[in-house]
């Protein structure tokens, strides 16, 4: 066996010295702040990973497996909050445990010690934060290891592997394969020299998908010149049913647009029983008239993400007649793009959300 260059061995004795640093500095503010103390833990941990792999140890991932096991989480997020305890909750943990508790009526507890959690009584703890980045995590398409805070750009930029789309798919190649193959099967793609008439087909059953993308768009535009426009913020407060297993509801005081009084109501998973033992999650809502009309009222409405959230919605427009006899349309879905922005919703203490509604006039 060869002997190792001398750069090898300063970046091993590099590497002993920070976790024997983190070690020590970990021992002395385990009293004083857990959090701290499992911040240079972990620092420690991904100094001691990272040394047996410029030792030459073959068992890297499962050296970064165990390190993972320490708060018993995959590690996939970098932000992490704390209890008043010191213990850990990834950022994903700790939104589905806020979330849990709204639907179940119940104050959120911290899953080791029970004491209360919330967003105003935890914190980010920034040093786990940084020792999480340093740890070695795989990459899912050439399967090295390297830095998680290093892993994203490697995936998106640099990797061999990664997935990657034919030059031509403008006009119709279908084929996606690892980036180190794409120079030989765009020399060999049969795209570029298909007859006109083969693309023209190609070419028709792209611009449908493209109609259907835009047609949402030029409705809105359609709506943005209508006379009678108006729109608000509107705030989802949480209640409860009066049934014996109550449920969750979400309702908005009464607001005014259009010269008409409104009121929004929401509801989880369509009013399931338990909707906090199931992983999927859906808010749905609908638009009540509270005001009296001498004529049928037609209107358009969406709601849209408020000016201070960060939840994904995407924009779909909904259409009712309002009359006296009736005057609240079903429930229609909040078009959240996933159970993920859905519980961020459902943490929340109150849900904020725009309001547009456009009058159609005959």
């Amino acid at each position: 066996m060869a002997p190792k260059p001398w750069s090898e061995w300063s970046m091993a004795l590099s590497h002993m010295a920070l976790a024997v640093v983190s070690l020590r500095a970990a021992v002395s503010t385990a009293q004083a702040s857990r959090g701290a103390a499992a911040g240079f833990l972990l620092q420690a941990l991904a100094a001691a990973t990272m040394l047996i792999r410029g030792l030459g140890t073959d068992e890297d991932c499962l050296a970064g497996a165990w390190v993972a096991t320490v708060i018993g989480l995959p590690l996939l997020a970098f932000d992490f909050h704390w209890c008043t305890n010191g213990h850990l909750m990834c950022a994903g943990c700790f939104i589905h445990l806020l979330a849990d508790a709204r639907l179940k009526e119940e104050q959120a507890t911290c899953p080791n010690c029970r004491c209360e959690i919330s967003k105003s009584l935890c914190c980010r703890n920034l040093a786990v934060e940084k020792a999480v980045s340093e740890l070695p995590s795989e990459c899912g398409f050439c399967l090295r290891p390297f830095p998680r805070s290093l892993l994203e750009r490697h995936q998106k930029e640099e990797c061999q592997d990664r997935v990657t789309q034919c030059k031509y798919k403008r006009i119709g190649c279908p084929w996606h394969g690892p980036f180190h193959e794409l120079t030989v099967h765009e020399a060999a793609c049969a795209h570029p020299t298909k007859t006109g008439n083969e693309l023209m087909e190609i070419l028709d059953e792209m611009d449908q998908s493209h109609r259907k993308e835009m047609q949402l768009y030029n409705s809105i535009f359609s709506l943005l010149s209508f006379e009678k426009i108006g729109y608000t913020e509107v705030q989802f407060r949480p209640y409860r049913t009066d049934d014996f297993i109550t449920r969750l509801y979400y309702e908005t005081p009464r607001f005014t647009v259009l010269s008409q009084t409104w009121v929004l109501k929401a509801r989880v998973n369509d009013s399931e029983r338990n909707p906090n033992l199931s992983c999927k999650r859906t808010l749905s809502f609908q638009l009540l008239l509270k005001s009296k009309v001498t004529a049928p009222l037609e209107c358009s409405f969406l709601l849209l993400k408020g000016p201070y959230d960060d939840v994904k919605i995407s924009p779909v427009i909904y259409h009712f007649v309002f009359t006296n006899d009736s005057n609240e349309t079903d429930y229609v879905p909040l078009p959240i793009v996933d159970s993920v922005e859905c519980n961020k919703l459902l943490a929340a203490k109150n849900i904020n959300l725009r309001l547009f509604l456009f009058q159609i006039q005959k």
